[in-house]
């Protein structure tokens, strides 16, 4: 990870980071869902690093959710419950988020979420220290958010909708998978550009 500038960025700088950053991952999870079949970009595909440095991942992928989830967990919900065909429901699955889901960026919470396997050395150790460094790229733009991380209850709504994100997209899923939180720190983090042919 390279050394971060020790700057601390005003409300307003922070506020306009964020939707500059839901804004793009918004417009990525569109392009993803109409022209890659779904399949998560390199940008929504964060490497993650303790707060001293270290990795714990080269990527994990995370979602964004609209900060009312309720409405969209439950129409994943009935998709999932009305079909078993796997080919059916991931059609289905592309055809809700290509339509409404991504459409207002500003109806989105900062709070993302990953879903982890029970055993996830990952996950364990992203609790371990409470806090990372996610680092998103794509396209000539990145970002580098410090977040809390905590694992939310089955009951939290952001767990309900990322359960049910996931199981419109695989069917296979095991029981007791554990749900993180990451909650960025908008004053620490930082947006940079890059040479996408490096």
């Amino acid at each position: 990870m390279a050394k971060r500038p020790n700057v601390v960025l005003l409300d307003s700088a922070a506020e306009a980071l964020k939707q500059e950053f839901l804004g793009w991952q918004c417009r990525l999870r569109q392009l993803s869902v109409r022209e890659a079949a779904g399949r998560p970009s390199s940008g929504m595909r964060p490497s993650v690093s303790a707060p001293d440095g270290s990795a714990i991942s080269g990527a994990i992928t995370v979602l964004i959710h609209p900060a009312e989830p309720d409405e969209s967990t439950q129409l994943f919900r009935f998709q999932v419950q009305k079909t078993h065909d796997p080919t059916e429901r991931y059609s289905k699955a592309l055809e809700l988020l290509s339509g409404f889901h991504y459409q207002r960026p500003r109806e989105f919470t900062d709070v993302m979420t990953a879903l982890f396997g029970p055993g996830s050395d990952v996950a364990g150790r992203l609790l371990d220290h409470g806090a990372c460094e996610l680092e998103f790229a794509e396209y000539s733009r990145g970002f580098r958010l410090p977040c809390r991380v905590r694992q939310l209850a089955e009951s939290d709504p952001l767990h309900q909708a990322t359960y049910w994100h996931n199981r419109l997209f695989n069917p296979n899923m095991p029981a007791a998978v554990r749900v993180l939180s990451f909650t960025p720190d908008w004053p620490h983090a930082e947006r940079f550009e890059f040479d996408a042919a490096d």
